[in-house]
């Protein structure tokens, strides 16, 4: 610290940071970062700066002389830096193991985006309600609310954000499945930070998604209405509170009024696989939906059993 100066003056510190703004200095710890910068790189401030005492009299220039002194003579990398800023794409990371979280949001800051960083999947889908970043990247074991639970969700209320997940769980069935929810990419874990940053940039330049058009009006069976743009169900008017899960198996079924969906036809369709043995996945959607609707209808059971085959959704009197 020369003399003259006071290491932490407010007064110092701003003229600091307005000489590296003029030179284009990357580094404002070292303290002759700014005029060291101007002398290399040719540029001549409006005012003449030999030692930090000259940094106070700054203070005594009108504001918007300073201001407009400092934007006439920023060089050319200072002002494409202060507009790449402006223009970053946002990128919400979706983790909750601090380290690897570090690491991405450090490759990704260096990659040219801004990323916002949160611990879980409620926060993930505030974010991705009212923030609508760019890109999503999404692992799936977190606590609470898991990575599936927050794809389903945020495609059923018609979020369109690309969302590429990261995951150490990488079975042809997991990254088939969360593809077929509407996830955009699939990385497992470990994977290159080159490469998730790659596949970052190609989903910003994709874009987001329209909002899925496909939805049709409300309609009515009897006492059961079904609300696709509501993603809901009602019952004699009260909300069955159906998962986005149990919404989509009962809008499928009553898509195909009548007709006899066999489970390995709604496991492929909903979840991207074919049935074994010993998946009841179907089977337990089907139970909580006869709990929220059948047992609630007042006058008709809805979902019915084709023993051996399937479901098919038609009202019958109880």
């Amino acid at each position: 610290m020369r003399d003259g100066g006071r290491e932490g003056d407010p007064e110092l510190v701003v003229g600091r940071a307005l000489l590296a703004l003029v030179a284009g200095a990357q580094d404002l710890a070292d303290p002759d970062a700014g005029a060291r910068g101007s002398a290399a790189e040719g540029t001549h401030a409006p005012f003449a700066v030999e030692d930090e005492r000259d940094l106070v009299s700054l203070r005594e220039r009108p504001p918007e002389e300073v201001l407009r002194r400092l934007v006439a003579v920023a060089p050319p990398k200072a002002e494409r830096t202060l507009h790449d800023c402006a223009s970053m794409a946002k990128v919400l990371l979706v983790e909750d193991d601090d380290v690897i979280a570090e690491a991405i949001v450090s490759h990704l800051a260096a990659g040219g985006f801004d990323p916002q960083h949160v611990t879980n999947g409620e926060q993930a889908l505030a974010r991705l309600r009212y923030e609508r970043p760019e890109v999503c990247v999404l692992d799936l074991m977190l606590p609470g609310r898991d990575g599936w639970s927050v794809i389903e969700i945020a495609r059923a209320e018609g979020i369109g954000t690309p969302i590429v997940v990261i995951s150490a769980r990488g079975t042809e069935h997991d990254r088939i499945h969360a593809l077929e929810i509407g996830a955009d990419d699939y990385l497992v874990k470990p994977f290159s930070m080159k490469e998730l940053v790659a596949r970052v940039q190609a989903a910003a330049r994709r874009g987001v998604r329209a909002q899925d058009e496909r939805r049709g009006e409300p309609f009515e069976i009897d006492e059961l209405r079904i609300d696709p743009r509501e993603v809901q169900a009602y019952v004699d008017g009260e909300s069955a509170e159906l998962t986005p899960t149990e919404f989509r198996l009962l809008y499928e079924l009553a898509l195909q009024r009548g007709r006899v969906a066999t489970r390995d036809e709604l496991l492929q369709k909903l979840w991207g696989r074919r049935e074994t043995r010993r998946d009841r996945t179907v089977d337990v959607v089907i139970g909580r939906l006869r709990e929220k609707i059948d047992r609630r209808a007042s006058r008709h059971t809805f979902i019915q059993t084709r023993y051996g085959v399937g479901y098919r959704l038609e009202p019958v009197d109880k």
